[in-house]
């Protein structure tokens, strides 16, 4: 492919040059945007420090929101299998919030 299939998106003050179709340009300037916007609240709460890990909370987060919406409105998903993605989901977070290696800086 060539240069002029590369579209440049910006993700947490960092620039990524993807390659990408024509047609799937604005799905994929659309999913940045999101995805910049999950990491930059992450980052702003204070808990999560460094890309890596706020782009691990990002992902989750986003999966879980996935999976939430992929639920029909009819059917409930079983309260052990959302206290099991919400127990999960503050298991990460008090591990990433509380790792002695990660310092604020």
């Amino acid at each position: 492919m060539s240069s002029s299939n590369s579209v440049t998106v910006q993700i947490l003050d960092k620039e990524y040059s993807i390659i990408c179709p024509q047609e799937e340009r604005s799905n994929l300037v659309s999913a940045a945007r999101y995805l910049d916007g999950k990491m930059r609240e992450i980052r702003s709460s204070g808990k999560v420090i460094g890309a890596d890990r706020i782009a691990v909370m990002a992902a989750l987060n986003i999966t879980h929101e996935l999976l939430h919406k992929e639920e029909r409105p009819d059917v409930q998903a079983s309260s052990s299998t959302r206290e099991q993605v919400r127990d999960l989901l503050d298991r990460v977070d008090l591990a990433l919030s509380t790792d002695p290696d990660v310092t604020k800086g």
